[in-house]
């Protein structure tokens, strides 16, 4: 039979020992049972609340007898019982988080002067001592979470429910957009559910744009689970809130007609964009003088069109019977600069990858690429569904020249903001998929999305990263992730990337290594107050109904008729 559940303000044990440093020891009062790891509890020591995360459970015995025999088989069993009470223990390992100043209670004498010199009610502060000696634990209630995560509403946004009472669990979205974020899990841990919920959240908030590579076509129309269950799409949702745009002329998205087509002139790409295929394209180390000699030649918007329409390999004869290369050549116009002719012919057949993309034209009816811009200028969301271009020669090249767009745009207006030309930039979330291949230690440095991640909060822009190889993400770009949310993580340096640069590491390890998949995950960082393991909210019908309220349900004929005529 399980245990009843606790009185909300119910001890489950006392302080016995610890260090700051490491964790706090907790003699259990209570069943082992009744407290999991992961639990968040508060620990009472006058004048102040401590709240921290049960990291361990361990059994003990004050004699290693007692715990290898057991009495209950050779004494009458109150007797074993009252003994295994004396003998036998449970301890917790604590984690200790925050700690907040209580104050002496509203009717006491010393009240008036501790809020004379308090006027504002103190707020949880980084734990920096530790409660005393058989100070009481208890389970935290609704009103602690409340005080440590906020109440629902506004800013403060569900995204999970704590394991053992359900109490809601909000992440302060203001916060979450200020500095670079990630969500992380391995595949078939409900990465791509979780990140659904956050961008509706986000849409539904409205203080922020977001621009979202979407390389599965996932998040804008509808889908099919694995189970077969209806998936809602963000624009059935949001509707003209988010702006669909589909990679290439014609492109459909699931069988949806998108609200834009994305088409890139070749006058579009730099140089930096083709360097940043140097893994995909297996580049040789040649590559950046080759580039630098086309730049030179044909200027910046040019080069990509004029090194395209050369002839690799092309030859002619002279009057004298000679054979030369053509003057229409890569060899022609190599010899002509003084460029290694194998270096030049190698580039332009690797890039005949990137030549034969359909959706590069040479003067395309449109520039889709500022009308992207000026839909997230003015606060509109969008979502870059790929299509059939699914390859990570695809994936890398549009990401990297239309984040590169982007910074440079919000830089020039934070710019212009700061000197009083102009209004203040409205802050972006660039949402990338497999970031792994975008963000490794070979082209991080390549990137605008390192930059980005680095740099661009003062410029109001930020990454939020969604991948099942956080290990392969640069070391560098990692440290700079505000808020973490992960999912079920088996792989040890997966595991220790996203516990990279935290307090309490060490303790948080097996705590992310024994997550249920697809239905809990780890919060960490910025945008909470201090880690928890949570019960992940659903991505249903009642999820919708409770961020944007119940669809009114379509009006019958009879409906109709009596509004039209009375």
């Amino acid at each position: 039979m399980p245990d009843e559940p606790l009185p909300n303000d119910s001890p489950v044990g006392y302080v016995v020992g610890g260090t700051l440093k490491d964790s706090l020891a907790v003699r259990l009062t209570v069943p082992p049972q009744q407290v999991q790891e992961g639990s968040f509890v508060v620990i009472e020591s006058d004048p102040w609340q401590f709240y921290g995360l049960v990291t361990d459970l361990q059994l003990g015995a004050t004699d290693p007898r007692f715990a290898d025999e057991q009495s209950e088989k050779r004494l009458p069993a109150g007797l074993a019982k009252l003994l295994h009470g004396q003998t036998l223990f449970t301890n917790l390992e604590v984690l200790p988080a925050l700690m907040l100043e209580r104050g002496p209670e509203i009717d006491s004498p010393d009240y008036p002067a501790w809020r004379e010199t308090h006027p504002q009610d103190p707020q949880p502060l980084p734990v920096k001592t530790v409660p005393q000696h058989h100070a009481p634990v208890r389970v935290a209630h609704a009103g602690d979470v409340a005080e440590i995560f906020g109440e629902p509403g506004g800013k403060n946004y569900i995204v999970g429910y704590t394991r053992e009472q359900g109490h809601p669990v909000c992440i302060d979205l203001e916060r979450f957009v200020q500095r670079s974020s990630g969500i992380f899990g391995a595949t078939g841990t409900g990465k791509s559910f979780l990140t659904r919920i956050l961008l509706a959240g986000l849409i539904h908030y409205d203080k922020t744009s977001l621009l979202v590579f979407d390389m599965h076509n996932e998040y804008a129309f509808d889908d099919t689970s694995e189970t077969g269950d209806k998936v809602t799409g963000l624009r059935t949702k949001f509707g003209s809130k988010v702006q669909v745009v589909g990679l290439g002329a014609g492109a459909s998205i699931r069988g949806n007609t998108p609200n834009f087509n994305l088409v890139l002139g070749e006058k579009d790409l730099r140089p930096e964009d083709i360097e940043m295929l140097t893994r995909e394209l297996n580049l040789k180390e040649t590559t950046p003088t080759t580039l630098d000699a086309l730049r030179h030649s044909f200027g910046e918007a040019n080069w990509y069109s004029a090194f395209k329409a050369m002839r690799n390999g092309a030859v002619e004869r002279t009057e004298e019977g000679k054979t030369v290369p053509a003057s229409d050549s890569v060899a022609f116009w190599a010899n002509q600069t003084g460029v290694n002719v194998a270096a030049a012919e190698g580039l332009h057949s690797k890039l005949g990858r990137v030549f034969n993309r359909p959706y590069i034209r040479p003067d395309p009816p449109k520039n889709i690429l500022d009308d992207i811009i000026q839909l997230l200028d003015e606060g509109k969301h969008v979502v870059l569904s790929f299509g059939e271009f699914e390859s990570d020669l695809d994936y890398l090249l549009v990401t990297n020249l239309l984040t590169r767009r982007i910074r440079e745009t919000w830089e020039k207006h934070t710019n212009a903001f700061r000197t009083g030309k102009a209004k203040e930039p409205r802050p972006l979330v660039v949402v990338v998929e497999e970031a792994h291949k975008l963000l490794n230690r070979e082209m991080a440095s390549q990137t605008a999305f390192s930059t980005i991640a680095r740099e661009m909060r003062k410029y109001y822009v930020t990454l939020l990263i969604i991948d099942q190889r956080p290990s392969q993400i640069y070391d560098e770009v990692m440290s700079q992730l505000g808020t973490r949310i992960s999912g079920w993580l088996g792989d040890e340096a997966d595991i220790a990337a996203v516990l990279s640069g935290l307090a309490g590491r060490d303790s948080l390890r097996g705590m992310l290594a024994r997550l249920q998949p697809k239905e809990e995950v780890l919060l960490l960082g910025w945008g909470v107050k201090m880690p928890l393991p949570v019960r992940s909210r659903r991505y249903d019908q009642r999820f919708w109904e409770e961020l944007i309220g119940k669809e009114k349900p379509s009006p019958t004929i009879d409906e109709l008729t009596r509004d039209l005529y009375g």
